[in-house]
């Protein structure tokens, strides 16, 4: 029984958004690469759960709520815009955040 309802819960739990959006966040916006004409205001790292137990979370998801962290921490270095320095990794990701004043 204990299997029956771990099978039909995780798959549930993986899917679930674990990371909601701060205010001020939905005005940051998210380019691929450095934007021209803007100044750097920083860098940062942000991280979430990748896997629950031995069972790896919905990539897209993972890489949706890196996004949602890193858009929040954008508005506290004073910045408007953010772009990845790299792809996720193990839950992980680094982003640079920049103002350029749109």
């Amino acid at each position: 029984m204990r299997l029956f309802l771990t099978a039909i819960l995780l798959p549930l739990l993986s899917a679930c958004t674990w990371v909601h959006m701060a205010p001020g966040a939905s005005s940051v916006r998210v380019v691929s690469g450095p934007p021209a004409g803007c100044e750097k205001r920083g860098e940062v790292e942000v991280a979430v759960k990748h896997g629950v137990a031995f069972i790896e979370r919905n990539p897209l998801r993972v890489r949706e709520e890196l996004e949602t962290l890193a858009r929040n921490e954008a508005p506290g270095l004073g910045a408007d815009t953010i772009h990845p320095l790299s792809e996720p990794v193990r839950g992980s990701q680094s982003w640079v955040a920049w103002r350029c004043g749109r």
